[in-house]
């Protein structure tokens, strides 16, 4: 059988199971919920939104938390099929004591869709600096960023490097890469083929398993049940079309002409070596090549550094600031 028809049996497979497993799946997501026993509930932290328009026209929210006396700004770019409620412990621990930015990529959250020919890590980079324009005009900045907002910080450096030198005095990255990523990501080279053949039916069955393949390839294994939680439910807000239109960037992606200016900042690199998404390595060539980063390697962890070791992310953010006083 062809390779094709394989992955559409499988597809077709995958539906049908998800005719039977859909309801119970929702039983036990919710069930999972109540255990979670948070003090504050996953999805409940916001602000009054505020709208920029990207030069293309696609609007974008963003929330920004005012700090108690003036501070840099801390502005957070979450990843792929993720939103800004990605930056839960880091905004409820920073409440208050830094201003903070975070920003609904286009397609993603609560920003306005893009489509495939707008869907590029350049146009990432250009939201990010609009936002700072807009709502950052002044004073020192320190942007964190996961996964495919690392990317597009990355790309902002090499797009704005005379900006990017002047305005970006701090930079966390979080399990990001600047390039070779299909060669070297298990879930990129497991999930491409299947979304090419399957998409059409993606939007109504992927949620039947979701919570066994997001714990199985976004998170290490000793992740805490919910976190993984917490990662499925932000997913599967994420229709398919932001897969779809998004996973082009993965396949030539070279971000290695920004990273020297990036050298300009004190910046500091995080990557699980339990990360399926993008590998270690990523993060340690990443380390290498920017002039002075840090590397903060974290065993066993996989690719959502945020939430499995959300008080090291905190920390990192906080020393990163603490540099620049």
């Amino acid at each position: 059988m062809k390779r094709a028809a394989k992955v559409g049996t499988t597809a077709g497979a995958f539906v049908a199971a998800g005719v039977v497993a859909t309801l119970l799946n929702g039983r036990q997501r919710h069930q999972r919920r109540l255990r979670r026993g948070e003090d504050v509930e996953f999805g409940s932290v916001h602000s009054d939104p505020v709208q920029v328009t990207a030069t293309d026209g696609v609007l974008l929210n963003v929330e920004i938390d005012e700090a108690e006396r003036k501070t840099p700004t801390v502005v957070f770019v979450h990843g792929w099929v993720e939103s800004i409620d990605v930056w839960h412990y880091q905004r409820l621990a920073l409440r208050g004591k830094v201003r903070m930015v975070f920003v609904d990529l286009r397609s993603h959250g609560e920003s306005g869709r893009s489509y495939l020919d707008n869907s590029s890590i350049p146009h990432l980079a250009d939201d990010l600096r609009t936002v700072i324009g807009a709502l950052v005009p002044r004073g020192p900045i320190v942007l964190v960023g996961h996964s495919m907002g690392g990317m597009a910080i990355m790309e902002l450096a090499a797009a704005e490097p005379k900006q990017f030198a002047r305005r970006v005095k701090g930079v966390v990255l979080i399990s990001t890469s600047s390039g070779k990523l299909m060669r070297s990501s298990p879930a990129l080279r497991y999930l491409i083929p299947f979304l090419r053949v399957a998409s059409p039916v993606l939007d109504w069955g992927r949620t039947f398993n979701s919570y066994s393949i997001v714990r199985r390839w976004g998170l290490g294994p000793n992740a805490q049940e919910r976190h993984a939680d917490m990662t499925n439910e932000m997913i599967l807000k994420s229709p398919t079309h932001v897969l779809m239109d998004f996973y082009p960037n993965f396949v030539s992606l070279d971000l290695t002409s920004g990273l020297k200016t990036m050298g300009s900042a004190k910046t500091v690199v995080m990557g699980g070596t339990a990360d399926l998404i993008t590998p270690i390595k990523h993060s340690r060539r990443l380390a290498d090549a920017i002039p002075g980063a840090k590397l903060v390697a974290l065993d066993d962890v996989g690719h959502m550094v945020m939430f499995e070791e959300h008080e090291k992310v905190t920390e990192v953010i906080e020393d990163v600031l603490e540099g620049l006083a």
